[in-house]
């Protein structure tokens, strides 16, 4: 069955930075109804070891759940915009794991970054995303924790590719951390 992705982009007004996962998880997996839904996701705990140095900074006070206006306010302030690499995907195992998704449609990452005029910086997680991204920007993908130059009609932006934040990656958080941190240093 082929699934349509659930959320409107995340493009807050003069976002610098446009972080791209996959995509979502499957709406059981959800402890909120946006962006790394899942609550063993590990992206909003390394968010906020990165800027709080507290990796519970996000995290709700029943333990399960985020604090997700709190979440979309700090991202606003930031200007960091968030979306996937894919709108339409089939699951062939019922899972969220990149190597268990069929692509029917890729976002439109071109189209996305003429919305984000002052977006500098392009983030991925994780293989496929990165894969899909650097094949519609026509460059070379990163390595893990660095980045490529991309010349985006005329504007230099910079393209990393970080660090899977799902805890299936072999990695301990915080040194996931200090790979994101690099980047939202530049913010």
């Amino acid at each position: 069955m082929t699934e349509s992705h659930p959320f409107e982009p995340f493009l807050p007004e003069g976002a610098q930075l446009l972080m791209l996962g996959t995509f979502p998880p499957a709406e059981r997996r959800w402890s909120m109804p946006f962006y790394y839904p899942n609550f063993t996701n590990d992206m909003w705990r390394i968010v906020g070891l990165c800027f709080f140095g507290d990796k519970q900074h996000f995290v709700a006070a029943d333990g399960k759940h985020y604090r997700l206006e709190e979440l979309k306010d700090f991202l606003t302030s930031r200007g960091i915009a968030l979306y996937d690499t894919c709108t339409r995907i089939i699951r062939t195992k019922n899972t969220a794991s990149d190597k268990d998704l069929q692509v029917v449609e890729q976002t439109d990452i071109q189209a996305m970054l003429q919305r984000l005029p002052q977006c500098k910086t392009i983030v991925t997680a994780g293989q496929l995303a990165t894969t899909l991204c650097a094949r519609q920007l026509q460059v070379e993908e990163p390595k893990v924790g660095d980045f490529v130059a991309v010349d985006f009609e005329g504007r230099l932006l910079q393209f990393y590719r970080m660090p899977s934040s799902s805890r299936a990656y072999p990695m301990a958080i915080e040194k996931k951390a200090a790979f994101y941190q690099k980047v939202f240093n530049n913010l």
